[in-house]
């Protein structure tokens, strides 16, 4: 089977700096517009091949936090971390990231402050990665 590159290219610029700079510019929209692109290109690339898809994180954001106390965006962050790395794997790009960084450094490294912004450079380049393999190869 040949692989089919994509007609349109996907977002591989994502950023720690950008991110945390322009969610403080505009009040908290681009974090909001960046996580919801990701549940969209997470669909697009992985959903053909484990079959599962993610839910839009306005949904989560919007309407899921509040109904479920907060529970919700920490199992859908678990879940789309999970299947960012599954697709590393797949893909054979050697880049360790996971539902384990998730947890150890957003949750536990909130202690130490710092883990928060390990975990979002960490998942922005994880997903820089997944979109530069598909736009490469399909």
């Amino acid at each position: 089977m040949e692989n089919v590159k994509p007609a349109f290219q996907l977002r591989t610029e994502r950023g720690l700096l950008k991110y945390w700079l322009l969610g403080i510019i505009t009040l908290g929209i681009y974090p909001l517009v960046v996580e919801s692109h990701i549940s969209e290109e997470l669909n697009l690339v992985v959903s053909p091949h484990d079959g599962r898809s993610t839910m839009h994180y306005c949904l989560i954001f919007f309407i899921f936090s509040w109904l479920t106390f907060g529970i919700a965006p920490i199992v859908w962050y678990h879940r789309t971390s999970d299947r960012m790395g599954n697709e590393l794997k797949r893909r054979q790009i050697d880049y360790g990231f996971g539902a384990a960084d998730f947890w150890l450094w957003c949750i536990l490294g909130s202690l130490i402050l710092i883990g928060p912004f390990v975990y979002i450079h960490k998942r922005m380049k994880a997903m820089n990665l997944i979109n530069a393999d598909y736009n490469e190869k399909g």
